[in-house]
């Protein structure tokens, strides 16, 4: 049975509205465990980059990103996916909200010890500290979307925006085609087979790393073909992001039946739960929780950044770090640099002043994370 034949069977069975939502779910599941298995975390690659420190970290990211860029651009060349109708692509975007609010982004992620989707990896098992900051998150999503800070996020919007189409398609603005994108994902991925094996990455860091890069092209293919197939639903063309469905989550806890059943609602729940799955599997659920209040008031701190800057710039670490560059939509190429700018330089003014005076006090410190998540980010 043809992949068509059996999206059709599905729908026929359970429905366009709930194929959909299993569609997420399932990316979920698979994308939360392969992300806890990997350590993937972006805030710890940034930092490595920064400091030019060689843990494996870095090669990790790179694994997801290159698998990502060539297995998207794959399926476009050999006809399998139309990303055009996409929201990154189509719609009107806003220059000047993927600079400062990927930057907001990028400086909270450091403060917050980690992006969207690791606090949520992380809450799954069990550290009540990213559980904290992911429902901050959501909550100041949420806010940005349609609630008090709404108004400010349109106006910083508006400032510098272009148009949807080949304006915002970067392989368009500078004339290169989808094979030249292929080769562009190759290079990165040979790079990081090469850094992996001088590294000593291990096996999960890498496979890991790769198999959260599959599910989000796989996301960008599902959600092609059941648009083609839907007749009564309109399903938008996407990949995975953390921000929009973290703010739709939210409101069907709270106000139930809140948002219709879509790819974005069965995402969240099913990332919390591949990444409880790994971590009951491989015996690392316990409970963690903050160490003083000043720890607490930076958590919630970094997650309001993460939210606001998340909405501001229309995609996360993941939504336009990974999801977004892969189709070179030119607002994720700025928010993924903006991102990764305020993240190194955030680093550098307060984490790691920090960081020396502990060393001169001989307090044991660790260049990715404070105590309180040490263990958190072991080597992938």
């Amino acid at each position: 049975m043809t992949e068509a034949a059996v999206i059709e069977a599905l729908m026929a069975r359970l429905g366009e509205m709930w194929t959909v939502t299993l569609a997420g779910t399932v990316v979920g599941l698979l994308f939360g465990f392969f992300a806890h298995r990997s350590r993937f975390c972006m805030r710890s690659a940034v930092i490595e980059f920064g400091r030019g420190t060689r843990e494996g970290k870095l090669t990790v990211w790179l694994f997801t990103f290159s698998t990502a860029v060539l297995l998207t651009q794959g399926f476009i060349q050999l006809g399998w996916l139309d990303v055009s109708t996409s929201r990154q692509l189509s719609q009107r975007g806003s220059l000047s909200g993927a600079l400062i609010g990927g930057a907001m982004f990028g400086v909270g992620m450091v403060l917050a010890r980690g992006c969207s989707s690791r606090l949520l990896v992380l809450a799954a098992q069990g550290n009540l500290r990213a559980l904290l900051s992911g429902l901050v998150f959501a909550v100041t999503a949420q806010s940005a979307l349609s609630g008090l800070l709404s108004p400010l996020r349109t106006t910083i919007a508006g400032w510098w925006t272009v148009e949807g189409g080949a304006a915002r398609d970067l392989l368009a603005l500078t004339g290169v085609s989808h094979g030249g994108a292929l080769l562009f994902g190759a290079v990165w991925l040979v790079a990081a087979l090469v850094w992996a094996r001088r590294q000593q990455v291990r096996f999960w860091g890498g496979f890991g790393a790769v198999g959260v890069g599959v599910m989000v092209a796989s996301a960008w293919l599902l959600t092609w073909k059941i648009s083609s197939q839907a007749f009564d639903l309109v399903v938008p063309v996407q990949s995975l992001s953390f921000t929009g469905p973290a703010a739709d989550m939210l409101m069907l806890v709270l106000s139930p039946p809140g948002q219709p059943l879509k790819f974005d609602l069965g995402l969240v729940p099913g990332v919390a739960a591949g990444a409880f799955l790994s971590a009951l599997l491989w015996r690392e659920l316990k409970l963690e929780g903050f160490q003083g209040g000043q720890a607490m008031r930076r958590y919630i701190v970094g997650a309001i950044l993460m939210g606001f800057g998340g909405m501001l710039a229309g995609g996360c670490a993941v939504g336009a770090g990974v999801s977004g560059a892969a189709v070179f939509t030119l607002t994720s190429w700025v928010t993924l640099s903006a991102i990764w700018g305020a993240a190194m330089l955030t680093d550098r003014l307060i984490d790691q002043p920090k960081e020396a005076v502990q060393q001169a006090a001989a307090e044991p410190t660790s260049p990715h994370a404070d105590p309180e998540l040490s263990a958190s980010y072991a080597r992938p």
